[in-house]
C-alpha cells in the first residue's frame, strides 16, 4: 500500500563472545589487529532482524502494521457484507454526477443533512449519548436524534453502538474491529466488509442490552433499510435528481469518510496528551470536520465525557450543542472529567 513505508529499526539484541586476538612475541610485528566485541555488536546491529522485516510503519507515523488483514480476496463473503459493499459503492458512484447536477438548493440540502445526520445523528446521538451515556435527554428527543443517525446510512443504532463499544473494549488489539495495526485502509473502510471476522473476534451485538430492551431501537434494527429509501424518495420528489445526488450521494459519502477518519487517521496521526495505553490521537483537522470527534485521545482518556475538546481552543461543536441542551434543561447528568481525573491521566 502507498501508506506503508520501511520497517522500524528495532532488532533484538544478540550476545557475542569476544574472539581471541592474535598474540605476538616481544619484538615481533603485530600481525592481526585487535577486534573488540563492541565492534562486532555494532556490525551485527546494523543488520535488520529478519523477523522484524515483515512489520511496516504507516506513512509519517510511528504506528506499525503488525498483521495486514486482506478482506477482499481469499474468503467467503456473506450477504450482509455484499449488501454493505453495494451501498457504499452506489453512494460513491452517485457522487460522480455531482458536477453535472449542481445547484445552490441541492448544496444547501446536502449541508443541512450533513449537520442533521452527522452532528445530531452520529456524534451527538450514536456516539456520545447511546454508546457512552455521557448525558441524558428526554426519550422523545433521544429517539429523534437516533433517527437522524439512521439517515447517515452507517447502520442501525444497535449495530453502530455495539461495534463502537467493542472498539473501546479491545482498542488496538487483535480483537479491535478496526485498528490500524491491521492496516490503514483496513481501519478506514475495509473492516466494514468482513462482519464474520468481527463476530468471531468480538462476538455478536450482546453488549447493547440497554438498547435491545427498548422497542424503538428494535424497530429501527428490523426496518433499517426502509428509512433511507424513504428519504431518497422524499428528496427526489422535492428537487429531482440533483437533490438525490447531493442530499444522498455527496452528503452520505462526506459523512462516511469523516467518520472513518476517526477510526484511521485519529489512531495514526496527531498528539497524545494522555496516558491511554493505545494509539488514539488528537487530530485538529479531523476535529474540525467531525464536529469535535477528532480530539480522540481526549475521548479515549475520558470515554464517559460529553466534552471532547477539553481545552478552550479545541473546537467541539457537539459539546456546544450539549451545553445548549443543558442550558434549556433538556440535557441532564452531563459528564465531564474532573481536575483530579485529568491529573491522573496526564503524561
Amino acid at each position: 500500500m502507498a501508506l506503508i513505508t520501511s520497517p522500524p529499526s528495532n532488532p533484538k539484541a544478540h550476545q557475542f563472545s569476544p574472539l581471541p586476538c592474535a598474540t605476538r612475541r616481544p619484538g615481533q610485528a603485530k600481525l592481526v589487529p585487535e577486534i573488540t566485541s563492541a565492534a562486532l555488536v555494532d556490525a551485527a546491529e546494523s543488520k535488520p532482524e529478519p523477523e522484524a522485516a515483515k512489520f511496516r510503519r504507516i506513512l509519517l507515523s510511528d504506528v506499525v502494521v503488525k498483521s495486514q488483514k486482506r478482506v477482499f480476496f481469499g474468503r467467503k463473503w456473506n450477504a450482509y457484507d455484499l449488501a454493505t459493499a453495494s451501498v457504499i459503492l452506489a453512494m460513491h458512484c452517485l457522487c460522480l454526477f455531482a458536477p453535472f447536477q449542481f445547484n445552490w438548493r441541492a448544496l444547501l440540502v446536502a449541508v443541512a443533512l450533513y449537520i442533521v445526520t452527522g452532528l445530531f445523528g452520529i456524534t451527538l446521538s450514536f456516539h456520545r449519548n447511546l454508546s457512552h451515556r455521557s448525558f441524558k435527554v428526554p426519550k422523545w428527543l433521544e429517539y429523534f436524534f437516533a433517527y437522524c443517525g439512521v439517515q447517515a446510512l452507517q447502520g442501525s443504532p444497535i449495530t453502530w453502538v455495539s461495534t463502537h463499544r467493542y472498539h473501546h473494549q479491545f482498542v488496538d488489539s487483535e480483537r479491535d474491529p478496526h485498528s490500524p495495526t491491521a492496516g490503514f485502509w483496513f481501519s478506514h473502510i475495509s473492516w466494514l466488509f468482513d462482519t464474520t471476522s468481527i463476530n468471531e473476534r468480538c462476538g455478536g451485538p450482546n453488549n447493547v442490552g440497554d438498547l435491545k430492551k427498548q422497542p424503538f431501537y428494535r424497530f429501527l434494527e428490523k426496518t433499517y433499510v426502509i428509512h433511507p429509501i424513504a428519504l431518497c424518495a422524499l428528496l427526489n420528489g422535492l428537487g429531482g435528481f440533483p437533490f438525490l445526488v447531493w442530499g444522498m450521494g455527496v452528503r452520505v459519502v462526506w459523512v462516511y469518510h469523516i467518520t472513518w477518519l476517526i477510526n484511521s487517521a485519529c489512531h495514526v496521526w496527531g498528539k497524545q496528551p494522555w496516558k491511554t495505553g493505545d494509539l488514539s490521537r488528537n487530530n485538529g483537522w479531523v476535529a474540525l470536520l467531525s464536529f469535535g470527534e477528532g480530539w480522540h485521545n481526549n475521548h479515549h482518556a475520558f470515554e464517559y465525557s460529553a466534552r471532547h475538546g477539553l481545552e478552550w481552543w479545541e473546537l467541539d461543536m457537539t459539546w456546544y450543542v450539549v451545553k445548549l441542551l443543558q442550558a434549556i434543561r433538556l440535557a441532564t447528568d452531563v459528564k465531564v472529567p474532573t481536575e483530579v481525573q485529568k491529573k491522573r491521566m496526564a503524561i
